[in-house]
């Protein structure tokens, strides 16, 4: 895959105070960009601005590529993995990652079965999801990126609740991404395994 996002004279606001202003930056095929700064910096706000989460006050948000529709929004184009799992604790894991694969209308991904083996957690498909800890849970959450292929990876503290062998998981997860051409935009207090990445630091609200 091969595909650029872009960010021009972006301005954030939430709450009457303005978190980011006149932002701009371009991630391409390949890279990551680490968001870090403190906490209510602007750094989860600007992922779901770009997930098509929340309007910005002003700038423009674009995604061009190969293979992507002149009109195609990042949203369309993007994983958006937030700090709520996005699960139905009713359903069971496979449910929950069939309901995920039909709404991110799958395009090349793993089957549900497979994805969940990939994070390691093929034995607890049929168990529902309220049942799980909550590292698995959260492992089920990452088992979407893989259930559809999507060139942008939006992360928000993806390693929260994962132990150590899942996160190495989860960084040989996105290397394998990026090395595909895949682009990757997370948000992190602390490392998460991605090698060479770009910084972006956000600054205290105004």
């Amino acid at each position: 895959m091969s595909a650029v996002l872009t960010v021009q004279n972006m301005t954030l606001v939430r709450g009457g105070r303005t978190l980011v202003r006149g932002l701009n930056f371009e991630v391409r095929s390949g890279d990551a960009l680490l968001l870090t700064g403190a906490n209510g910096a602007g750094k989860s706000t600007l992922l779901r601005a770009i997930a098509g989460l929340f309007t910005p006050a002003s700038g423009v948000i674009s995604i061009s590529g190969d293979d992507i529709a002149h009109d195609e929004t990042p949203a369309l184009q993007a994983h958006y993995l937030g700090h709520s799992d996005a699960l139905k604790g009713a359903l069971s894991a496979r449910e929950n990652l069939d309901f995920w694969a039909a709404a991110l209308k799958r395009r090349g991904g793993l089957d549900p079965l497979q994805a969940l083996a990939a994070v390691n957690l093929a034995h607890v498909a049929d168990l529902p999801v309220s049942w799980l800890s909550a590292g698995q849970r959260r492992r089920t959450a990452l088992a979407r990126l893989f259930v559809a292929e999507r060139p942008l990876w939006l992360l928000d503290e993806p390693t929260t609740a994962l132990d150590a062998a899942s996160q190495t998981r989860l960084a040989q997860s996105m290397a394998a991404h990026r090395a595909k051409g895949g682009m990757i935009i997370a948000a992190t207090h602390a490392p998460v395994g991605l090698e060479d990445a770009a910084e972006l630091r956000l600054g205290a609200p105004a």
